[in-house]
């Protein structure tokens, strides 16, 4: 058989049942939130997918052996918001795919989607044959046919997998995924947790069926993971651990500028490689330009619950009215007056700004979550879309994930009292 008929297996329909016996879906379980296992000589741990699972492997002849599903499902971005949209395995992203520095490695990809399609291995240096861009490298995969990609993983480095096929519909609809090559040999210090969390914009409008893959600008929905706050799991982690993160980015449009809390981390590498330890500085807020990744490194020395979000404000906010006037600081008690003979419950938003409007009970359009967050320890989140927490514990394997942190007493602002204001000498009538 030469290359080209091993590459077109749309004729081996037994091959391709059964692998299928094999592929992880999404909807099978829990997320791999708390695994920590051994991935790699040296004791390399595997990464944790928030939200997410990694790639199971049949090992055939010494090959590692993978199967990924391209299809369209329905998907929960968070409570009370879902769409169709396309993935693998049944999520979006996809499976995370681990693998060690010198692996073959044979993917099996099922097209179930209703156009062609290809998989990209981004960031891989690989024989050309196999990297699926779709008319260049390789003939698209029609719809119903399996094709498999077979090639050795020779650098190690946190990389990324996505559609080349159609890709401002297909990737802007999810067909993206996490792939992780672990060094055969560990470089630097060891790391005792290693999170994946792969960020997306979506143009969702209230009440439609799935996203809109033509938008440009606009995107109301962000995600960690494919979820968008309260949905993102925590990060919890113990306080004096050193702690990976690998950030990617395959959104359409828009690079993010994703800010931690509570601490200072350092850039250790990118898709192209290990940054030296020479060149690292310290940190608190990376930048994860469309098409790339950034893995940062940090060991925690503050416990509590930290936000982890992307610093693009709107980014932070869940559908929101777009395209509206700026009503801040408008005077509208005569249009209220007016309005509220015709609609007795009508109220003008935002004159005042719109803190606090997701905690209000109003109607709502279907398949939508405007302004919404989450429930807090002190008060209402109000911050939605790609945010989620890190949660410093001092013995996080019992620690609860749902749980809040307990402040010492003391540690929590809170109202000044009027003798500490005037021994300390502030005035707050002053303008």
């Amino acid at each position: 058989m030469d290359r080209r008929s091993f590459l077109h297996m749309g004729g081996l329909a037994a091959g391709a049942a059964l692998l299928t016996r094999g592929v992880a879906r999404a909807d099978e379980g829990a997320d791999d939130t708390a695994k920590t296992k051994i991935a790699a000589p040296g004791g390399t741990t595997s990464v944790i997918t928030p939200n997410g699972r990694s790639l199971p492997w049949r090992i055939v002849d010494g090959v590692k052996v993978g199967h990924l599903v391209a299809e369209a499902f329905e998907h929960e971005f968070a409570p009370g918001l879902k769409a169709e949209v396309w993935g693998y395995n049944g999520g979006t992203p996809g499976p995370t795919i681990e693998a060690v520095e010198g692996d073959r490695v044979r993917i099996y990809v099922t097209n179930r989607l209703p156009e062609p399609t290809t998989v990209h291995w981004h960031g891989l240096v690989l024989p050309n044959g196999m990297d699926g861009v779709a008319g260049l490298s390789q003939r698209p995969i029609p719809p119903g046919e399996t094709y498999v990609y077979e090639f050795v993983v020779r650098h190690p480095g946190t990389y990324m997998y996505h559609s080349h096929y159609d890709e401002m519909t297909q990737i802007a609809l999810g067909a993206v995924g996490m792939l992780i090559v672990h060094p055969k040999r560990p470089r630097g210090p060891r790391v005792d947790r290693d999170f994946v969390l792969m960020s997306h914009e979506w143009k969702l409008n209230a009440g439609a069926r799935r996203p809109d893959p033509n938008a440009m600008s606009d995107f109301n929905v962000l995600t960690f993971n494919g979820k968008a706050f309260p949905a993102t799991s925590p990060l919890v982690v113990g306080r004096g651990e050193r702690v990976r993160i690998r950030l990617g980015n395959l959104g359409p449009m828009d690079h993010h500028p994703i800010h931690l809390h509570g601490l200072s981390f350092r850039v250790t590498a990118t898709d192209g490689g290990f940054v030296p330890e020479s060149a690292q500085y310290p940190e608190t807020t990376v930048l994860v330009p469309v098409g790339s990744t950034r893995v940062i490194e940090f060991v925690p020395d503050e416990p509590g619950d930290w936000a982890v979000h992307c610093h693009m404000t709107h980014h932070v906010m869940m559908q929101m009215g777009h395209g509206l006037p700026n009503m801040v600081g408008a005077d509208t008690r005569k249009l209220d007056r007016r309005m509220s003979r015709a609609m007795p419950d009508y109220m003008t938003m935002g004159t005042t700004g719109m803190g606090g409007m997701g905690e209000m009970p109003m109607p709502m359009p279907p398949n939508s979550l405007p302004m919404r967050g989450g429930s807090g320890p002190f008060s209402y989140i109000d911050m939605g879309g790609m945010f989620t927490i890190l949660k410093v514990r001092d013995d996080p394997a019992t620690a609860d994930p749902s749980g809040w942190y307990s402040n010492p007493a003391g540690t929590v602002a809170g109202p000044a009292s009027a003798e500490k204001m005037r021994a300390d000498g502030v005035d707050a009538t002053l303008k």
